[in-house]
């Protein structure tokens, strides 16, 4: 069973040879473009809009997040 993950959540993922920290934007359900990314969202394979600490956005899924507590 997925992650159930809300707006706000404070989230990490592994990114490159560290980790990359972040807030939950929103859950994308239907294909979109990030930046000049596309992202392929479903409503069975759901992605999250994760915007970093640094300011910039990524679509993860959910098994890729854990969840983190607020600094």
């Amino acid at each position: 069973m997925a992650k159930q993950l809300r707006r706000g959540d404070r989230v990490e993922w592994n990114f490159g040879r560290g980790k990359a920290v972040g807030v939950v934007k929103r859950k994308l359900t239907e294909p979109t473009v990030i930046g000049k990314q596309r992202v392929a969202a479903s409503s069975a394979d759901p992605r999250y809009l994760v915007r970093t600490d640094s300011g910039k956005e990524a679509a993860k899924r959910a098994e890729t997040l854990r969840k983190v507590r607020a600094p």
